[in-house]
């Protein structure tokens, strides 16, 4: 909840999109895409997906955890890849 003026909390949630490598918002903008079918991804399928490495895709996941107000992700698994939990 943002007890800000009407819109600054509009900004306030979208600014951290911009603090993110372009990795990163790759990632991101995967995730957002794929959401609504998918619950669970691994950092295998989504470096295939997007031409990264497994460890690539790891690394840069725990930024955008910290940072995207939109998408709930958590690390969930590690059986042959990590598998990230992603909610909205």
């Amino acid at each position: 909840m943002c007890d800000a003026p009407f819109g600054s909390c509009m900004a306030a949630r979208s600014a951290p999109m911009q603090t993110l490598s372009e990795k990163q918002r790759r990632i991101l903008s995967y995730l957002r895409e794929h959401a609504d079918s998918k619950t669970y991804f691994k950092s295998r399928l989504i470096g295939d997906a997007l031409g990264l490495s497994p460890k690539e895709v790891g690394t840069n996941m725990n930024a955008i955890r910290k940072t995207d107000g939109v998408l709930s992700v958590e690390k969930w698994g590690y059986s042959s890849s990590t598998t990230w939990k992603v909610t909205q």
